[in-house]
C-alpha cells in the first residue's frame, strides 16, 4: 500500500500528532505488518506494571466482542505496579486522537510515562483502559476516528460506555465511586472525554482534555474558522455545505478540510448534519445537559498555535463555561501546537492535577 494514495488530510492528522509513529506505521503497513511485529513481552519487560492485550496486534486475536458494533474490537488494559486483584483501583479511560487507534498508547510512549509516574509515586496505582475508537478497526491512516459517538457508521458511544465499561468492570476490581473514574483524552479523544463526562456524570467524576475540540461549530462573526477567539466577534456554524473549507494546516503542505471530519461521521449529504453536530458539541452540551458547578472536575490543556485552531474552540468553551460558574483548571502554552511534543509537555501538569483527585481511591 502506498502512502501517496491516502487522503492527504488524514495523513496530516497522524503526522501532526506523532511524526515518528506515522513513519513507523507507514513502514509496517508497506511490509504487510503492524505493531504485531513488536512482541508484547518486550513492552512488558520495560514496565513496572503490566499491559494486558485484548487486541489483534501481537500475533493472536484477543479482541473483545462488542455487541454495540457487532464486531470484535481492540482494547489494551494497563495494570499498575504491585497490582493485587484482591484490592480495588481507580479507573482511567485513555482516548486517542483522530487518525489513531489504541496503538498510540505504545507508539507515543504514553504507557511508559504512566507506568513510570505510578512507579515513582507521581500517580497513584490506577487501572487504565485504552479502547480503539477508529471507525473501521484497522490501520487508521485510511480510517478516521469516530469521536466515540453513535453515528451511522456505528454505535461507538455504546461500545465505550457499555461494552468496554462492562468488560473492564467484570474483569478487574474497580472502585465504584464516580470520582474514582476519569476520562482522559487527546485531540478527538479529549473532546470525547468531555462529551462522556457530561453525559455520564453519574459514573464519571473527572475529565481531562489535551487540545480537545470542544466547539465544533466554531466560526467568527465573519464566518471564518481559522481565526482567533474574540468574545465580541464569534458565531455558530450553521452551514456544513462548504465541504472544502480548511480547518487545519500542517507544514505548509497538508490541509485538512471540513469534509475530512464530517463525511466519515455523518455521510456526504446528510440533511440532519447540523442537528447531529449540535447534539454532540461539548460547548452546547453545557446547557442541554444542564452542567452545574461542582458536578465535574475538569482539566484543559491547549496551545496557542494549534494547526486545527483548537485554541479558538477551547477559548469559546471556557468563555461559556465560566459564565455558567464552572471551574476548570487550564494549562496553556502560547507556542504550543497540535502535536505529540506539546502533548508530552502537558503530561506533568496532567499528572500533578490528577494525583490528588485519584489518590483517595487508590489502594496505596
Amino acid at each position: 500500500m502506498n502512502s501517496a494514495r491516502w487522503p492527504a488530510g488524514l495523513l496530516a492528522l497522524l503526522l501532526a500528532l506523532s511524526p515518528a509513529a506515522a513513519s513507523q506505521r507507514l513502514s509496517e503497513i508497506r511490509h504487510g505488518g503492524r505493531i504485531g511485529q513488536i512482541k508484547l513481552e518486550r513492552v512488558n519487560r520495560r514496565l513496572h506494571g503490566y499491559l494486558v492485550d485484548y487486541t489483534h496486534n501481537h500475533g493472536a486475536d484477543r479482541r473483545i466482542w462488542s455487541p454495540a458494533l457487532c464486531a470484535k474490537r481492540d482494547l489494551y488494559v494497563y495494570l499498575p505496579p504491585g497490582y493485587d486483584p484482591q484490592l480495588r483501583y481507580p479507573l482511567v479511560f485513555v482516548l486517542h486522537g483522530f487518525g489513531q487507534d489504541e496503538e498510540f498508547f505504545i507508539d507515543d510512549d504514553l504507557v511508559y510515562r504512566l507506568d513510570a509516574a505510578m512507579a515513582c509515586g507521581k500517580l497513584p496505582p490506577m487501572i487504565v483502559a485504552v479502547p480503539d475508537g477508529s471507525i473501521s478497526g484497522h490501520a487508521c491512516l485510511v480510517s478516521p476516528g469516530s469521536f466515540f459517538v453513535n453515528i451511522p457508521a456505528g454505535r461507538f458511544e455504546d461500545f465505550l460506555m457499555q461494552d468496554v465499561w462492562n468488560f473492564v468492570h467484570c474483569q478487574y476490581p474497580i472502585r465504584p465511586e464516580r470520582c474514582a473514574h476519569a476520562m482522559v483524552g487527546v485531540s478527538m479523544g479529549g473532546g470525547a472525554a468531555y462529551n462522556k463526562g457530561i453525559k455520564y456524570r453519574d459514573r464519571i467524576g473527572i475529565v481531562v482534555g489535551i487540545f480537545p475540540p470542544l466547539n465544533t461549530r466554531w466560526i467568527d462573526c465573519h464566518g471564518r474558522y481559522m481565526s482567533n477567539f474574540d468574545p465580541a466577534c464569534w458565531g455558530w456554524r450553521t452551514d456544513f455545505s462548504q465541504r472544502h473549507q480548511v480547518v487545519g494546516r500542517f507544514y505548509g503542505i497538508f490541509t485538512v478540510r471540513l469534509h475530512h471530519l464530517t463525511d466519515p461521521l455523518y455521510g456526504r449529504r446528510n440533511p440532519n448534519i447540523l442537528e447531529l453536530v449540535s447534539s454532540e458539541n461539548v460547548i452546547e452540551m453545557l446547557e442541554t445537559w444542564d452542567v452545574r458547578p461542582g458536578q465535574l472536575e475538569m482539566f484543559l490543556a491547549y496551545g496557542g498555535r494549534d494547526q486545527f485552531n483548537i485554541d479558538a474552540q477551547v477559548e469559546s468553551f471556557l468563555y461559556v463555561a465560566r459564565r455558567r460558574g464552572l471551574c476548570l483548571t487550564v494549562a496553556y502554552d502560547p507556542k504550543g501546537k497540535h502535536d505529540a511534543a506539546t502533548a508530552e509537555e502537558f503530561l506533568p501538569c496532567v499528572f500533578n492535577w490528577l494525583r490528588p483527585r485519584m489518590e483517595p481511591y487508590s489502594p496505596r
